[in-house]
């Protein structure tokens, strides 16, 4: 099973629907929440090439995107396999 870490925020509603998504397939994910701890928020930004917004998604190391790029991977048949499924 891979390492899947999500950087979320309670407060945002893309990050309920990527944690949802991947509910549905059954795998369990480290979620790192950037209100809670401030200080993993520069861990984000520069593992996530820059990118400041919420969800950021990890895949084994490997940064995914956001929302939005995980639904696309799902539709596009490629999340099952990066899952291990």
């Amino acid at each position: 099973m891979p390492k899947i870490e999500i950087y979320s925020s309670p407060l945002c509603p893309y990050c309920h629907q990527a944690k949802r998504l991947l509910g549905k397939k059954g795998v369990s994910f480290e979620e790192i929440n950037v209100l809670s701890h401030p200080h993993r928020r520069p861990e984000m930004i520069q593992r996530a090439q820059g990118r400041q917004t919420v969800p950021q998604i990890f895949i084994d190391d490997t940064h995914i995107g956001g929302c939005d790029d995980l639904y696309a991977l799902d539709g596009q048949g490629k999340l099952d396999a990066k899952l291990g499924l």
